[in-house]
């Protein structure tokens, strides 16, 4: 059955009979846009592809991601998201498929092939797709997520990177302006604009623009600070229209260094109720607007061993059950990965895997990952640093998270990252065509494998 158009009217996404429509989905994250913790190499996503261009060479390297760009979502991957109940994805793209620096605003069609695929199939198994822009030229934020090679977000600096970017979601809306099965355009994954002025008017431009072209899709738009805060909107006369704003809900158990839930992480107390407020806290605004709740990333990582994976889930199964109670829809974070978050996974006897595992087994002992990673290992390192900041400059506090979390990225993820990334890419070199088709094969659902247990969540939540 073909899918409906889906609109906001008042607090609820409904489709073209007025029926409630409540988004039950997963981000595709790692595809379209690369990430580190979720395919294993280390650093930002261009540098990865550059040096893996220079060990692999040219037809390898081809071989490699034109293999992987089509195993990581096939159709049975949307066969397995339909059986767990599943009616959305989130997909995140990063502009450098659709367009290179050194030729802005000239379009690749291959871009928009890929991602019409994956909406084609997605919606051959009644699935919607939300097509998420996730790493930006000049980067929205300042994290490696954004294939951020720095620490610093120019994308809020440079009107050269603003024009390209209304330029490329002109092109999207015009290629997708006629199918509901796309549910509506997230343009910017979790921005961090420091001085909170320049995205709400970056906000009203976009709308404009995507309106002038594709009145229909419903606009998802991120909060500041990774989409936690809309101080931002304080004081605007009325949401857009036909706009849900969307905040990202990690619970610090979660992601944190816990041992159980309910229980204390960093020295704070978490159970259901705190949980419950700090949703409350983070979609304040969309409930005193009137205006639909969407949770565009949420979710626990897992632990090696699996031993933890029992108060994860209870974790997660609280979450959506406070979703429910306030009728919002939701998109966990990820689909696929190499074994810490996803609901299905690489098996660790891939020849993927085989080939980086003691270099992911590496990178994790050096704490070089910032999402999932651990710092435990290079304290001896990271503690003179902070003992020196705290002595010598004890009033700095850089957007957006503080000193510590500063230093973590400098130090962990750019400075030990960049050696690092090239020892991975080392590990691909002399690799012939057909041997990396099976590399990336790896990632083929068929040799993934089920986090059972996640899915069982998934399915009870769901009803399936």
């Amino acid at each position: 059955m073909p899918l409906d158009w889906i609109r906001v009217q008042g607090t609820d996404l409904v489709d073209e009979s007025a029926q409630t429509v409540r988004l039950a989905g997963v981000g595709l994250g790692g595809w379209m846009n690369m990430e580190n913790f979720i395919t294993g190499y280390p650093g930002n996503e261009t540098n990865h592809r550059q040096v893996m261009l220079d060990r692999m060479g040219t037809e390898s390297y081809d071989a490699f991601f034109d293999e992987f760009l089509t195993d990581f979502i096939d159709e049975a991957d949307a066969q397995h998201l339909a059986s767990l109940g599943i009616n959305s994805v989130r997909i995140p793209f990063n502009y450098r498929h659709f367009e290179d620096d050194m030729a802005p605003f000239e379009l690749k069609e291959a871009g928009f092939a890929q991602l019409d695929r994956a909406v084609t199939l997605l919606a051959k198994h009644g699935i919607y797709s939300i097509l998420d822009l996730h790493a930006l030229p000049g980067r929205q934020n300042q994290h490696w997520h954004s294939d951020n090679p720095t620490h610093r977000a120019e994308f809020w600096n440079q009107r050269h990177f603003q024009d390209r970017v209304v330029h490329l979601w002109e092109a999207l809306a015009d290629r997708f302006k006629d199918r509901p099965e796309v549910a509506g355009f997230n343009p910017i994954n979790e921005p961090s604009d420091p001085t909170g002025e320049v995205l709400p008017v970056f906000y009203d431009r976009l709308e404009r623009v995507i309106r002038d072209v594709d009145p229909r899709h419903v606009l998802f738009l991120d909060g500041n600070k990774y989409s936690t805060d809309f101080s931002f909107l304080d004081g605007r006369p009325e949401p857009l229209p036909n706009t849900v704003y969307t905040a990202h809900d990690y619970a610090l158990p979660g992601i944190g260094s816990a041992t159980e839930y309910p229980g204390v992480t960093r020295g704070e107390y978490f159970d259901r109720d705190v949980l419950e407020q700090t949703f409350l806290r983070r979609t304040e605004y969309m409930r005193s607007t009137g205006t639909p709740i969407w949770i565009g990333e949420f979710g626990p990582v897992y632990s090696d061993d699996r031993s933890q994976d029992e108060w994860r889930y209870r974790l997660l199964q609280d979450q959506l059950e406070i979703y429910r109670e306030y009728g919002a829809s939701w998109a966990l974070w990820t689909y696929k990965d190499i074994g810490l978050q996803g609901l299905v996974y690489a098996s660790p006897t891939s020849p993927y895997l085989e080939l980086v595992g003691d270099l992911v087994a590496k990178k994790t002992r050096l704490g070089v990952d910032s999402w999932g990673g651990s710092d435990v290992n290079v304290r001896d390192i990271l503690d003179p640093i902070d003992d020196l900041f705290a002595r010598e400059f004890p009033g700095y506090k850089p957007w957006p998270w503080g000193q510590q979390p500063h230093i973590a990225v400098l130090i962990r993820h750019i400075l030990m990252a960049e050696p690092l990334a090239d020892q991975f890419a080392d590990l691909f070199a002399g690799v012939e065509p057909e041997r990396a088709r099976e590399l990336a094969a790896s990632f083929r659902f068929e040799n993934c494998v089920e986090r059972t247990g996640l899915s069982q969540v998934l399915r009870a939540h769901l009803g399936v």
